[in-house]
């Protein structure tokens, strides 16, 4: 047995130290070590939530839709399950938009054909036909892809106006506004 001088004194180097005291611990039998939680498809218990998107910045409003839809939300969150709510955007066309972004902002896609390359500015989505694109587009860019994240979007319903088809199910309403820290600021 060697014996060594440390900060605490003499210490035997055939007894473990403090910071060496948890790992030998665990490896003693009969000792129980706390388990993960791994959710099953199964187990999982999906809600309706709707969200009042007026007056809402879309980066803000489309963060935590994405955060729901995931399940990050939930104590028994896990990575690769769909274990997130189903979520119902409402007023999609009335969303807020920061800066020059209106403007500024394209989104491009690709008709197949060579130089078919296509824009519009998010001004002329909202202004357009569907102007709950934005919403749907902002919430699939922060959803991971892959088969999951694909799952995980048909789990978001967007409607440019306060109907939707989802009654049935009673939904529970979840006031983003009243959770931007920014807005309890300036009042």
């Amino acid at each position: 047995m060697l014996l060594t001088e440390g900060a605490g004194g003499p210490r035997s180097s055939a007894e473990p130290g403090p910071h060496r005291a948890a790992l030998f611990d665990l490896q003693m039998p009969g000792i129980l070590a706390m388990k993960t939680y791994s959710a099953k498809a199964s187990e999982i218990e999906k809600k309706w939530i709707v969200i009042d998107a007026e007056g809402v910045v879309v980066g803000r409003l489309a963060s935590h839709v994405a955060n729901i839809l995931r399940g990050k939300h939930k104590a028994g969150y896990t990575p690769h399950v769909d274990c997130g709510d189903n979520v119902i955007v409402i007023n999609a066309e009335k969303v807020k938009l920061t800066g020059r972004k209106l403007a500024d902002k394209t989104y491009y896609w690709h008709t197949g054909y060579p130089g078919g390359i296509k824009s519009r500015t998010a001004g002329q989505l909202l202004a357009g036909r569907f102007p709950e694109r934005v919403v749907e587009k902002a919430v699939e860019r922060m959803v991971p892809r892959g088969p999951l994240g694909r799952v995980q979007m048909k789990n978001l319903r967007v409607y440019a106006g306060t109907d939707h088809p989802h009654e049935a199910q009673q939904p529970v309403a979840l006031d983003h506004a009243a959770r931007n820290p920014k807005k309890k600021r300036s009042q």
